[in-house]
């Protein structure tokens, strides 16, 4: 049995206002993704790291860690054209029965305890993800307005979603649909249930210029 965890990066920064994708901006003079791979390794050093990187930006990566002395060992896929082809490109070199997860390259801010207990969770639930309370009002539009809806009855959800190899590699034998827009999404297409857990507030998805702000007080 072996564990595995995807990193998938392959975002184009647009929504950050500039040429560089947003996983390899520096916070505090380190990229995003190399914050998130040392996340992981941190909590288990045996865990193998498989990122997922565009072709286009490979060569870029390797610089980026030649300059940086990032020397974690980790394998490389091609990223697809959507996340869903990105994550059965990672998933092509998972070769053993084990669990894997999947994590978003720009969430660097994971804790080890949320890591740890997804994992441990999994190996006898077989399916879960980390997910956190709404703490604003939510409101769902209407064709005729918006109304207020109960913002207990939902949850933020959250990376790494952990899964038994052999269960991931089924649902991502599916078809592509628009539809699927998280593994946990995939999964349950494919008729399996996903548990939750608790995952940590700090886990956010760097996405805009203020969310590096805030990534900048974290690290």
């Amino acid at each position: 049995m072996k564990n595995y965890v995807i990193v998938v990066a392959g975002g184009k920064g647009l929504r950050m206002g500039g040429d560089t994708p947003k996983q390899f901006l520096p916070v505090k003079g380190k990229p995003v993704l190399m914050r998130t791979l040392e996340a992981f390794h941190a909590c288990d050093a045996q865990l193998e790291l498989i990122l997922v990187l565009p072709a286009d930006q490979q060569a870029y990566w390797k610089e980026l860690c030649s300059t940086c002395h990032f020397t974690l060992p980790h394998r490389i896929a091609d990223g697809g054209e959507t996340r869903f082809h990105s994550v059965r490109n990672g998933l092509a070199l998972v070769d053993e029965e084990g669990l894997v997860g999947v994590h978003d390259g720009v969430r660097p801010f994971v804790s080890q305890e949320v890591i740890r207990n997804c994992y441990r969770e999994a190996a006898q639930k077989e399916a879960v993800i980390p997910v956190v309370e709404v703490v604003e009002t939510l409101r769902r539009l209407e064709e005729s307005g918006s109304e207020t809806v109960p913002r207990s009855s939902y949850r933020l959800v959250q990376t790494p979603q952990v899964f038994t190899v052999s269960l991931l590699k089924q649902a991502y034998a599916q078809p592509y649909s628009p539809m699927f827009t998280d593994d946990a999404s995939v999964v349950e297409a494919a008729g399996h249930a996903v548990h939750l857990i608790p995952g940590n507030r700090e886990n956010i998805k760097l996405t805009t210029p203020f969310d590096l702000k805030v990534a900048e007080v974290l690290a």
